[in-house]
């Protein structure tokens, strides 16, 4: 528990954790700062953020800026004395930075310097990473790579998803905040400069990012389509409409490639179908039609032929 008065900010559901973490250890929160309210869904409801509902139950100060000045401003009203910012949305502007006494301190999924940006855990999954983590480390002007207090190394899965490997870290992230935070108020935190030189990035996920290009190969696709899982999902045309891939198994094979070329479905059976790719086939386990929910294969070939030979485009 801290008597330091403390600005949160956080939009997304990783921020959660660490929100809740603070409210059951009884920090003192002046408010919390959160993305304006958005439309969302076929019907384009207004959606409150998830970190905003939850700030709700607890009868906290909400503030919802829709420019860095008006978030600048409410910075300095509050005067916190420390500042955390978990998956805000926003770069914060730098005399934001200088506000509270005992600095700024962010979250982030990845282990700086590597996969600095919007999406680090889904970039991670794409690249076929084998471990990742979690940093905490003080905000400057730039992206992501203020000094480091802390970090926690994790494995990842061989058939982890997206959504797991969100929900794990989160719950990481928020442990980690909490040692960093005590270190930060005993005056005993860390400073580890990054090293430029070693950055990788990890920018938002693209419509090109989204669509299976089959002549990669099979590992490559199945990391994808696990990166994409539960959002947006990895997709594919097959007769002219959009087809979501949810869950593959990469066939070993040997030699270096396929028998058929890729993207053709190569056998149907009760619960699966093979694709071939460049270098090896994916067996397909469950998947989604456009304008339908996600369903095992087995499920979808109950109503649905295909036959060897047919193609993804």
């Amino acid at each position: 528990m801290s008597d330091d008065t403390l600005v949160f900010l956080g939009t997304a559901p990783f921020a959660l954790p660490s929100l809740r973490m603070l409210l059951d250890r009884g920090f003192d929160l002046a408010g919390i700062i959160t993305r304006p309210d958005r439309p969302a869904g076929r019907g384009k409801k207004i959606t409150f953020p998830p970190v905003k509902e939850t700030a709700l139950e607890y009868n906290l100060d909400i503030f919802q800026p829709r420019s860095k000045a008006e978030l600048l401003g409410i910075i300095k009203e509050l005067r916190p004395k420390i500042m955390v910012s978990v998956a805000y949305g926003m770069i914060l502007p730098a005399e934001a930075l200088m506000v509270p006494q005992l600095g700024a301190i962010n979250v982030h999924p990845s282990l700086l310097p590597a996969y600095r940006g919007a999406a680090p855990i889904q970039r991670a999954l794409l690249a076929g990473e084998k471990s990742t983590g979690v940093s905490i480390f003080f905000m400057s002007p730039g992206m992501d790579d203020g000094d480091i207090i802390l970090q926690e190394k994790i494995g990842i899965g061989s058939g982890e998803t997206f959504g797991v490997l969100y929900d794990r870290l989160a719950v990481l992230g928020a442990e980690k905040l909490y040692e960093a935070l005590e270190l930060v108020m005993e005056g005993k935190a860390a400073r580890l400069a990054q090293d430029d030189d070693l950055a990788t990035f990890a920018p938002p996920l693209s419509r090109e990012d989204e669509r299976i290009v089959w002549s990669k190969g099979a590992p490559e696709i199945a990391n994808q389509i696990r990166a994409l899982d539960p959002y947006p999902g990895a997709y594919t045309i097959f007769r002219g409409k959009r087809l979501k891939i949810w869950k593959v198994d990469p066939e070993k094979r040997e030699g270096s490639g396929s028998p058929a070329a890729p993207g053709t479905i190569c056998r149907v059976e009760k619960d699966y179908f093979t694709v071939a790719t460049t270098g090896g086939s994916l067996r397909v386990l469950e998947l989604q039609p456009e304008g339908k929910k996600r369903m095992a294969v087995e499920d979808f070939l109950k109503g649905n032929r295909l036959e060897a030979g047919e193609n993804f485009e």
